[in-house]
């Protein structure tokens, strides 16, 4: 635990979920989290829970308001001068619907939240990360499952996911000049408010409708807390955590 005492994580989507998972589990080892989302209720439950675990400090942030994201790494600066990692965690997906009848705005908005927010944080990351003293830090994106392979209706999230592992490669490369190990998880089925739909039934490629397994969202904050207490000169680039039973290897 003391090897991350006075090192800083900044969490997006810190209110619900994997955000919350993880945030707790970055506590527990010993970080201190700055808790960001939309809404400060949620993220209020969070440092709630965490507060017999670690430290937190609470930021309201719009994912979608680039104003709003460059003052929330303005108040990291501000309160504790340096940033260790910052795992982009907020995501949004659009309306199940079939590909054509998919809007620009819809599509816009998953855009936003889902890549160029990202985007955003990881440049601002990188401003304090090659700045400070000692540099360097660690940067983790929530992946999904649908990095990998989609859904039916699913043409928004499943490319702006494609997209992260770009952004994810892209910035572990241009990263390594100043000690910024970027990495992704892949998370599969985690039991969040976000696949509560899952234990009554989702659609399938092959038109059916059926429930599908999930597993307890600790697994995932764990594993983003492992990949976070690794050394700088170690890296876990890809990993990928889902419901072993889950519809994803093989055909179905």
């Amino acid at each position: 635990m003391s090897e991350a005492l006075n090192k800083i994580a900044v969490v997006t989507g810190a209110g619900t979920g994997v955000g919350r998972a993880a945030s707790l589990a970055l506590m527990k080892v010993g970080f201190t989290v700055v808790l960001a989302g939309r809404r400060l209720d949620k993220l209020q439950e969070t440092q709630k829970l965490g507060e017999s675990i670690g430290k937190s400090l609470c930021v309201p942030a719009d994912m979608a308001d680039p104003g709003s994201i460059a003052a929330l790494f303005a108040k990291v600066m501000e309160v504790y001068g340096r940033l260790d990692l910052l795992f982009n965690n907020a995501g949004m997906g659009a309306p199940p619907v079939p590909f054509e009848d998919l809007s620009l705005a819809q599509w816009q908005a998953v855009i936003d939240t889902n890549l160029t927010a990202p985007f955003l944080c990881t440049q601002h990351a990188f401003r304090i990360m090659k700045d400070q003293t000692p540099r360097g830090g660690r940067i983790i994106n929530n992946g999904s499952i649908s990095a990998h392979a989609p859904r039916p209706f699913s043409s928004a999230y499943t490319s702006t996911k494609h997209a992260i592992t770009g952004l994810t490669k892209a910035s572990n490369l241009d990263g390594r000049a100043y000690d910024i190990a970027v990495g992704q998880i892949d998370i599969g089925n985690a039991a969040t408010p976000m696949t509560d739909r899952m234990v009554e039934g989702v659609l399938q490629p092959d038109g059916r409708k059926m429930p599908e397994p999930r597993m307890d969202a600790k697994a995932v904050g764990d594993a983003v807390a492992y990949m976070a207490m690794l050394p700088l000169d170690a890296n876990v680039l890809f990993m990928t955590v889902m419901a072993t039973k889950m519809p994803f290897v093989g055909r179905g």
